[in-house]
């Protein structure tokens, strides 16, 4: 028997899910299952956006060993030399 792929986990649906979710509870015009299925699901979705948000975090951490740490850049000081002519 095979298995079926998992679906692909989109962080933004995932989260805008949660938020809405949240809202329904919020009014509180759910029924008591109703309520406790959105609370589940609520769980789940948390749970896999906090996954999601650590792996993310591993790969920056990866990057960042990989190339080192990254310069911060002097933005303000460009921005001054912008629109000025020289002599």
């Amino acid at each position: 028997m095979s298995k079926k792929p998992d679906p692909v986990f989109n962080f933004e649906e995932s989260l805008a899910s949660l938020e809405s979710l949240v809202t329904a509870m919020e009014e509180g015009e759910l029924s008591l299952e109703e309520s406790l299925q959105a609370f589940e699901k609520g769980i789940r979705l948390t749970r896999e956006c906090q996954s999601a948000l650590q792996k993310a975090e591993q790969k920056v951490q990866i990057l960042i060993a990989e190339n080192g740490a990254p310069e911060a850049l002097d933005l303000e000081g460009d921005a001054s030399d912008t629109g000025r002519q020289r002599a």
